[in-house]
């Protein structure tokens, strides 16, 4: 762990949380983006949710500089080379997560750890996109990544015990409580959880209760903290539709397919917060 070097690929809502984790931690981050401005706003959403740490003191202003001037970025993927730990963090796209990982495999150093944050694709098909599938295994945190306590810690058929301790250590090393879970499509969490908010979206669509009603059903009548739908718009509706076509493409059930209105609001192009719309508004009047 304190001779770690980590690399993660991709700079949006999960990577720049798991550089911040990283460097926070101590270890030094190299975040790599194919795109300039998305690495200048992921440092400056680190810089931001630093800063929210600061003020509620439990950061110093020295040590957000400190954790700030721990992560490079790169634009390129063989920026992986020096990086003991590699952990993908891209849109959840079966067919970019293969390429990337096909690339990573012939970049990184010969030790290094594969990981991927995928929520719901086979680690067992990523990994046979790379010569070592030994070395390959799923790291999947939760959103926000700075908040949010646990790591699912996935193997594939291959993967090695050593990697899946090392993978371990790391993710409680940083701070995280690791969850192992079997490499089946959606995991333990989203196998859970996207079954939940497709239904609510379902609600919606067949008139059961507005957003809001079912929302405060589920956060005073279950103790959610969120409701589903709050909760689909955070994570990202096209997210949310990726995950389920995993899992009803994996189990077959019909039980996991996408309700429709899921599907025409991605087609809307209102995917959620990042939109700024989804099942609620988040533009400013």
């Amino acid at each position: 762990m304190p001779n770690d070097r980590i690399a993660v690929l991709g700079a949006g809502q999960m990577g720049n949380g798991i550089a911040h984790v990283f460097a926070q931690a101590g270890l030094p981050v190299t975040m790599i983006d194919i795109s300039s401005d998305a690495l200048a706003r992921g440092r400056e959403t680190i810089s931001k949710n630093l800063d929210r740490q600061v003020k509620k003191g439990s950061l110093t202003a020295d040590q957000k500089e400190a954790t700030l001037g721990r992560i490079s970025t790169a634009a390129a993927v063989d920026a992986v080379s020096a990086a003991t730990v590699v952990i993908e963090a891209v849109t959840e796209q079966k067919d970019l997560k293969f390429k990337i990982f096909s690339d990573i495999d012939r970049h990184a150093s010969a030790n290094a750890i594969l990981a991927t944050n995928t929520s719901s694709i086979s680690i067992t098909e990523i990994a046979s996109r790379t010569s070592r599938p030994d070395a390959v295994i799923g790291m999947h945190f939760m959103n926000p990544v700075p908040v949010m306590q646990l790591v699912e810690v996935i193997r594939g058929l291959a993967t090695s015990d050593e990697t899946t301790r090392r993978t371990v250590e790391l993710a409680r090393a940083v701070g995280k409580t690791p969850v192992e879970a079997n490499d089946y499509p959606g995991f333990i969490a989203n196998r859970i959880l996207m079954p939940m908010i497709n239904e609510a979206v379902y609600c919606l669509m067949e008139g059961v209760g507005s957003a809001e009603s079912i929302d405060t059903v589920m956060k005073l009548g279950m103790n959610h903290p969120m409701g589903p739908l709050a909760l689909a718009d955070f994570i990202g509706l096209d997210t949310c539709v990726a995950i389920l076509d995993v899992l009803h493409a994996g189990l077959g059930d019909p039980k996991y397919r996408a309700c429709p209105l899921l599907k025409k609001y991605v087609a809307a192009g209102w995917l959620g917060k990042k939109s700024g719309r989804g099942f609620y508004s988040y533009t400013s009047s």
